[in-house]
């Protein structure tokens, strides 16, 4: 398994099977041009076999923080320690960015991304409440 970053459009498109929808060619290249935002995917024998996504966040009196805003592995590559690997290449990542921590919003049924998140070294910091404002009609 090789980890590497997102750099083109190509390769957001070649692993848009690991998205819940087809990359966009507008939206995926203000995802690689913005500040901040950072694609990682892991390949196996060339083939994306998942991948993590993260966006800093900045705040003038915390400073700044990494939140993983999305992970996905391929059905067929799944439970091969790919989840665990692609957070831990996030934290270091996050860590070579000077960021002050690391968090993700996970829903509390979701077995497997406790699992993957726990075995990449979180800790759980309690229960909250998400609320969201669609803002597209």
């Amino acid at each position: 398994m090789d980890i590497r970053p997102a750099r083109t459009v190509a390769e957001l498109q070649a692993a848009e099977g690991l998205f819940d929808g087809p990359a966009r060619l507008d939206w995926s290249e203000r995802f690689l041009t913005a500040p901040g935002h950072l694609m990682l995917i892991a390949y196996v024998d060339e083939i994306p076999a998942g991948m993590v996504s993260g966006v800093e966040m900045s705040h003038p009196d915390k400073g700044t923080e990494m939140c993983l805003y999305e992970l996905s592995v391929d059905e067929g590559y799944r439970r091969r320690g790919i989840g665990r690997a692609l957070t831990e290449a996030l934290a270091t990542e996050a860590k070579a960015r000077g960021c002050y921590g690391m968090w993700v919003g996970v829903d509390t049924d979701n077995e497997a991304a406790l699992a993957t998140y726990a075995a990449a070294g979180s800790r759980d910091e309690g229960v909250f409440a998400m609320r969201g404002w669609p803002l597209s009609g």
